[in-house]
């Protein structure tokens, strides 16, 4: 019982083990929907990004789905928090900027080959850049309606 309650204090003195410690940093990218993104429902990764998959994205934060940073390198992030908005995934910031690229500063943590990101600040938000709904239409097409008949 002795080496038990020695165990435990010297467990209670330490940082825990499953405790992350973040890294600071600057990001450029573009916020996404990651459902779509990685599930593949609306195709590949060049059509669920940009002017193409806007609207999509806009449901997907809407309705709760994480919202993700798409870094320049391929890097994904799922978004935690952005500045003080207490609603990210379907919060004003979030659909604010869905579809926009933007340069953060904030706390990057890494568990389990995830990447998490908590922006601390949005440097530039640059909107939309990847202008690519010429070449994919909308995505899903039945996010602009048609004419009335």
């Amino acid at each position: 019982m002795k080496r038990f309650i020695l165990a435990l204090a010297a467990c209670m003195m330490t940082t825990p083990l499953w405790a992350a410690e973040g890294t600071r940093i600057q990001v450029k990218g573009e916020i996404i929907d990651t459902w779509c993104y990685y599930s593949g429902v609306m195709g590949g990764p060049d059509a669920v990004v940009g002017s193409a998959h806007h609207t999509c994205a806009l449901w997907c934060s809407a309705g709760g789905i994480p919202v993700g940073l798409l870094a320049e390198d391929g890097t994904v992030y799922m978004v935690l928090k952005i500045e003080d908005d207490a609603q990210s995934n379907g919060g004003a910031t979030a659909l604010r900027m869905a579809a926009h690229t933007i340069e953060a500063d904030g706390m990057h943590y890494e568990r389990d080959g995830l990447n998490y990101l908590v922006v601390s600040k949005v440097v530039s938000d640059l909107d939309i850049q990847n202008l690519n709904h010429e070449d994919y239409g909308n995505v899903p097409p039945f996010s602009i309606p048609g004419p009335n008949k």
